[in-house]
């Protein structure tokens, strides 16, 4: 039994084991607050708002990882769903097959990776902010397509992209499940290769990541353009979703997936952080809004409780990383070892006492 808690603390780690408590809390919590929380129908709401606020948040966590930011995620996924709503009105509109789609979605990609890339490459190779970078980037994609819609949105898609955002595989969203291989797959990429060791590495110092020969350079404009990609994903799955796309959707979602990251464990300095715990962080806080909405709250104050969260978050990392709280760990572990030298000390000269006797 030791050596399986052994590996799972290995692959889950003790940050992940407090998020799954405090989302149990809060399960209970609202469970016993209102009887509409635990039921099928809010568990599938749960399941069906998640995807988009995840593959975002999943778009900003390497970035932070790395030691940067990325502003312009929302501005980039919407940019791509209008770039998938365009080619399908090209072909048709709500006649447009699923060879356009595809189409569509590839471009998509393509323009979110892009638009990563010249972001990525701005920070690299010519020494720009990630903030100031990313911001540009964002003003720049938010303009482009005011300007290609005129401030409207683009509506009238094929009927098998509204099935897909709101049908279901055995019971579980299909956007829940693109989601979730998603996060799979943005686990391997930062855990399992060595990309991912680059971004760590460059995120903790990224002068001697240089030095020890990882292309930071390199590194560091894949990163931006994973996370473009990402975005685009994002894009297409709120385009099913809503049935409709137009820019500046989801603007509030930004700054929730900076705290959703950060209460996942993710060093806002960069150099560390794991897709596991921002996951768990993700169900939490979808969760949170969930149970203030059924009781009666408006998104607003699901807002401001999630500013809330992120206070809170900051406030307990800097008490458990200070002196003091390390000083008095350190008293106790003192405290022990000199109880159990006078044990020990008092075993001997019972020992000593024995023997001359």
């Amino acid at each position: 039994m030791s050596a399986v808690a052994e590996r799972r603390g290995r692959m889950f780690g003790r940050d992940v084991s407090g998020l799954l408590g405090l989302f149990a809390l809060l399960v209970v919590a609202f469970g016993l607050t209102t009887p509409q929380f635990l039921t099928a129908a809010n568990f599938d709401s749960i399941a069906f708002q998640l995807p988009e606020l995840g593959l975002l948040t999943l778009a900003m966590l390497a970035p932070i990882v790395s030691g940067g930011i990325n502003l312009a995620i929302i501005a980039t996924a919407n940019l791509s769903g209008l770039t998938l709503a365009w080619i399908l009105n090209m072909n048709g509109g709500p006649e447009a097959g699923v060879f356009a789609f595809v189409v569509g979605a590839s471009a998509a990609l393509a323009v979110g990776g892009a638009s990563g890339a010249a972001m990525g490459a701005t920070i690299a190779y010519f020494g720009a902010h990630p903030i100031l970078a990313s911001l540009a980037m964002m003003i720049f994609l938010r303009g482009l397509g005011e300007f290609l819609t005129r401030g409207g949105d683009i509506s009238g898609f094929p009927n098998f992209l509204g099935e897909l955002g709101h049908g279901v595989i055995l019971g579980v969203p299909v956007l829940m499940l693109v989601f979730t291989a998603a996060a799979i797959l943005w686990h391997v990429l930062l855990a399992r290769t060595r990309h991912g060791f680059a971004v760590a590495m460059i995120g903790s110092n990224p002068r001697a990541s240089e030095y020890s020969g990882i292309p930071v350079k390199r590194s560091l404009t894949l990163v931006y353009a994973l996370s473009g990609v990402m975005c685009a994903l994002a894009g297409i799955v709120m385009l099913m979703r809503f049935n409709s796309v137009r820019e500046g959707e989801g603007e509030a979602l930004l700054l929730v997936t900076v705290l959703a990251c950060f209460l996942g464990g993710a060093d806002p300095f960069g150099g560390f952080g794991r897709v596991a715990p921002v996951f768990v962080s993700l169900l939490i806080l979808q969760t949170l809004s969930s149970g203030l909405n059924l009781l009666g709250a408006n998104q607003h104050l699901a807002t401001a409780v999630w500013g809330l969260f992120l206070i809170a978050v900051m406030v307990l990392r800097s008490v458990w990383d200070s002196r003091f709280l390390q000083a008095l760990f350190a008293g106790r572990n003192d405290a022990t070892r000199g109880r159990q030298g006078e044990g020990e000390e008092k075993r001997d000269d019972k020992l000593s006492i024995g023997g001359e006797t």
